[in-house]
């Protein structure tokens, strides 16, 4: 296990800013494989498959799942969370454009710093991060309220609202990982339970959102593997190693890179539109996700 340190060196850097761009690669792939497969159908096979990548990681650290008795309801609640989480977010990224989704979707912190002021000790918001919040809130909303006018793909009300629905899946399931009996579990343990459960959910309500597949073809099954094993078991594991040798708030101030990035691709890629109202809004959520994480007042 690495030494913990207690700042950001060269080489947390680089990989920080590494997990950050696949983070927002995540988001490019889902909206590909979104044309062969049905968006909810596709992250019930994400979860399905990542239930044998996320074992097999386990069993290589020599920490094999154990399911406890005392885990099982907040396991499933967690499950639970994380599916809704993602059938919103790929719903999301299907009828809106991947910057707008991204955007949204990461004002997470927003609605996880409401939850933990209420309910988790020693998270009460201080002036500075009071002023975050009001900052990356006032830019979820204008991201949302905001209407393209150029040319390329637009958004659409019903894609940010899905990714705002997103976002509070989000932060409903990092708050059970922190307020429930998972919290001493380990962030490993945590990820299987979400797979474990939000799989047979999300396969089981997938049929309501249409046929379960679209256009499909060979790209598709790959981008597919590649969220199933390098997304979600290689960044998500990346993402919590960096928590735990890094300082925390640190390592989460970089999540504001994700959503920047993701709106750069979107529009290299797929020739997104880009407002100068949104990008107001991007860089005041990016902003008060900055804050947000600060610890002193």
């Amino acid at each position: 296990m690495a030494a913990r340190r207690d700042r950001l060196d060269g080489f947390g850097a680089g990989a920080l800013f590494s997990v950050a761009l696949l983070l927002a690669i995540n988001q490019i792939v889902v909206k590909l494989v979104n044309v062969g497969l049905q968006p909810v159908f596709f992250a019930g096979l994400r979860s399905a498959l990542a239930i044998g990548f996320v074992t097999l990681w386990m069993w290589s650290r020599g920490r094999p799942p154990v399911i406890r008795r005392e885990h099982i309801l907040p396991g499933l609640l967690i499950g639970t969370m994380f599916a809704a989480e993602f059938l919103f977010l790929f719903l999301a990224i299907d009828l809106t454009t991947v910057g707008r989704a991204a955007v949204i979707f990461y004002s997470m912190p927003v609605w996880f710093s409401l939850m933990a002021h209420f309910g988790l000790a020693g998270e009460r918001l201080t002036p500075i991060r009071a002023i975050g919040l009001g900052f990356a809130f006032t830019g979820t909303a204008i991201a949302i309220l905001s209407r393209g006018t150029g040319i390329g793909p637009q958004g659409s009300l019903a894609g940010d609202l899905c990714a705002l629905a997103g976002a509070l899946g989000w932060a409903a399931t990092a708050y059970v990982a922190r307020a429930s009996r998972l919290s001493k579990a380990g962030a490993e343990m945590q990820l299987f339970w979400m797979v474990l459960v939000s799989a047979p959910i999300l396969l089981a309500v997938s049929p309501l959102f249409g046929p379960l597949t679209r256009d499909l073809h060979p790209l598709h099954i790959v981008g597919l593997l590649f969220q199933a094993s390098i997304i979600v078991t290689g960044g998500f594991i990346s993402w919590l190693w960096l928590l735990s040798v890094y300082p925390a708030a640190t390592v989460a101030s970089f999540s504001f890179l994700t959503p920047l990035l993701s709106v750069c691709l979107g529009w290299a890629l797929f020739g997104e539109s880009l407002s100068g109202v949104f990008l107001l809004a991007a860089g005041m959520v990016a902003a008060g996700i900055v804050m947000l994480n600060r610890r002193t007042a």
